[in-house]
């Protein structure tokens, strides 16, 4: 990273924005195309989840290439200045690498989603699941190999 003073090195805030984003943008290559998309997801050390229809590029494209990179990010402001070069931006953001691997077996939906629901819900777990729900469903976990963050907050008050 150019921007050392930037960069986020603590496990426990790279998690925490991670808990924070509402979405996660995953990024992967069709061929030689890229193909970036915005989806729900939840994460717990080390994975990275999300769901889709059963068909569809994204699947198409993680069968053949299950190489992914995921960004997210909080507290995103654009600063605007009357000066031409002075605009500016406030964010905290996580980018991170992994392989990705659609799950098939029905626990394994059952726990990523459960991981899902915690994300954007107050619930510990354990949720039910109607089998034909599950059938058209299918989740992805993304197996993280690298996560790293980039801040620039806003200055502090009296700053």
């Amino acid at each position: 990273m150019r921007k050392h003073e930037k960069q986020i090195t603590d496990p426990a805030a790279l998690e925490d924005v991670l808990a924070r984003a509402q979405f996660c943008r995953i990024a992967m290559c069709d061929g030689d195309v890229p193909y970036v998309v915005p989806v729900c997801f939840g994460y717990e050390p080390g994975a990275l989840y999300f769901h889709c229809a059963p068909e569809g590029r994204k699947l198409d494209i993680l069968r053949a290439n299950p190489k992914v990179c995921f960004q997210a990010d909080v507290d995103a402001k654009v600063i605007v200045k009357d000066e031409a070069c002075a605009c500016t931006a406030h964010y905290t953001c996580v980018i991170g690498t992994g392989t990705a691997a659609i799950v098939e077996d029905v626990d394994g939906k059952r726990h990523a989603l459960d991981v899902l629901m915690r994300h954007y819900t107050d619930s510990g777990g354990g949720h039910e699941y109607p089998e034909n729900a599950l059938g058209k469903t299918a989740v992805v976990r993304i197996d993280v190999t690298e996560l790293v963050g980039k801040q620039s907050p806003a200055p502090s008050a009296g700053a």
